[in-house]
């Protein structure tokens, strides 16, 4: 039996947490209602459903201010040009903690007797690092040991909200993820400074993927890195330990294929963002996966473990999105993950 065989048919045995056929979202979604994102989500993602983000509330709410406000002994205030580190607590910071607690305050009502795989998110290290300001004005990419503090601090802290997640929602499965749309830039020194004028020094993959590695162990649980840029370091997100990896399917070229089949042997899932994240019309819920299949016949891999490892997602966050647009992608997102169960040739 070939190494490949042997690894399909371990796979094969290997269920994951949320079950075949199942979607999720990826995180943001549209207007600034709690409540009703809550029960949009919860109502429409019966085995994945997941911790809304509103960004559309404003700063705070957003990608960096939703998870400075996690980090521990780390403040961080807004300026014309983003977020910046800050000596103390203030308004920014007090009101990324208010959100994030009407957020869960909202999850908690709607998920209550749930049992099974919930997923939250926040922003991975190394997009924290590019978007999070130091007190002179440039990016804490600029300096290693204002990474590495910031690595700690959010270790810490997403600790401590994977804590509060468990208590509120007592028979959920927390699935952290992990959000990094920026590695891929870090990684090929692509970041611009402040000026504009230049780059940071690309940071060398043994420390992305340490960094990473510290911030994944605390989650205790199965972390997901998402990633809707293009170039996805598939290899390196499974070395730092990740559970799956979260991606724009239209993104894909040729030179991931290989990673892809590797991932999936090794029992890596897929959060396959296969429908438009933003108002387009929704073709039938088999075609907006037939590229998937097409995939996995081109790699070989097993068509029996394929509903296993593949979630169907939008390909990127909601939040650009109309409100009555997201609720269609959240729920076609079910259909093509069911197609992918009934057929996966």
């Amino acid at each position: 039996m070939s190494e490949k065989s042997t690894a399909n048919d371990a796979n094969t045995t290997t269920k994951p947490r949320w079950g075949a056929g199942a979607a999720t979202g990826v995180g943001s979604m549209p207007g600034g209602d709690a409540r009703e994102a809550a029960k949009t989500v919860t109502g429409s993602l019966e085995t994945l459903p997941y911790l809304p983000e509103l960004p559309a509330r404003g700063p705070g709410a957003d990608m960096i201010g939703r998870t400075a406000g996690m980090l521990v002994e780390v403040y961080a205030h807004v300026e014309p040009s983003g977020w910046r580190i800050s000596d103390r607590p203030g308004r920014d910071t007090r009101r990324a903690r208010a959100w994030l607690r009407e957020d869960l305050d909202a999850l908690e009502e709607f998920t209550q007797g749930y049992q099974g795989a919930l997923k939250v998110s926040a922003v991975g290290p190394w997009t924290l690092a590019a978007g999070l300001e130091l007190r002179g004005g440039e990016a804490a990419l600029n300096d290693a040991g204002a990474c590495r503090d910031l690595t700690a601090s959010l270790a810490e802290g997403l600790r401590a909200h994977l804590e509060e997640v468990r208590r509120r929602v007592p028979g959920a499965e927390v699935v952290l993820q992990l959000d990094e749309p920026g590695l891929m830039a870090v990684a090929r020194g692509r970041v611009r400074t402040a000026s504009g004028y230049r780059t940071y020094a690309a940071v060398d993959r043994g420390v992305l993927e340490g960094a990473l590695r510290d911030v994944i162990t605390v989650a205790d649980g199965p972390v997901v890195v998402h990633s809707c840029a293009p170039g996805v370091p598939f290899g390196l997100l499974r070395r730092a330990g990740a559970t799956g990896v979260s991606f724009d399917f239209s993104l894909l070229t040729e030179r991931e294929e290989e990673a892809i089949g590797e991932a999936v042997e090794g029992g890596t899932s897929l959060f396959v963002g296969a429908v438009p994240g933003t108002d387009a019309p929704l073709s039938d819920p088999a075609g907006s996966v037939m590229g998937v299949r097409t995939l996995w016949r081109r790699l070989g891999l097993s068509p029996g473990i394929l509903a296993e490892s593949v979630v169907v997602t939008p390909s990127c966050g909601l939040a650009g999105a109309s409100p009555a647009y997201a609720r269609a992608a959240l729920a076609h997102c079910v259909r093509a993950a069911r197609s992918l169960a009934d057929n996966p040739e």
